[in-house]
């Protein structure tokens, strides 16, 4: 059974063209050395500049993700317990939006 900080490990392997990664502020600190001696990666850190809605770049595709995902009722909460079932809930529900967006009816 793996376990979701497995994850990363599988990266370099999945994803030989990846060369960097969007992270929010939270995860500053040791994922910038971390990344970068496991994949050889670049982490850019997108920081919360001032209170209200400001439009941040790169950020919102990301909360724009997090919004299509929420729509499904599975996604909606953290269900899952393991996290190989997560990603598949997450590759059924991306192929299901591409889909519609290639045959909208």
């Amino acid at each position: 059974m793996s376990d979701v900080r497995d994850v990363p490990f599988s990266l370099p392997r999945l994803f030989p063209r990846l060369k960097l990664i969007w992270a929010d502020g939270g995860y500053s600190g040791q994922l910038i050395d971390w990344a970068r001696k496991l994949g050889r990666w670049i982490v850019q850190i997108v920081k919360r500049s001032e209170p209200g809605f400001v439009v941040l770049p790169k950020r919102w595709i990301v909360e724009r993700t997090f919004a299509w995902l929420g729509k499904y009722r599975r996604l909606s909460k953290d269900y899952e317990t393991l996290p190989e079932s997560s990603e598949s809930m997450i590759r059924i529900a991306m192929i299901n939006l591409m889909l519609h967006r290639l045959e909208p009816e």
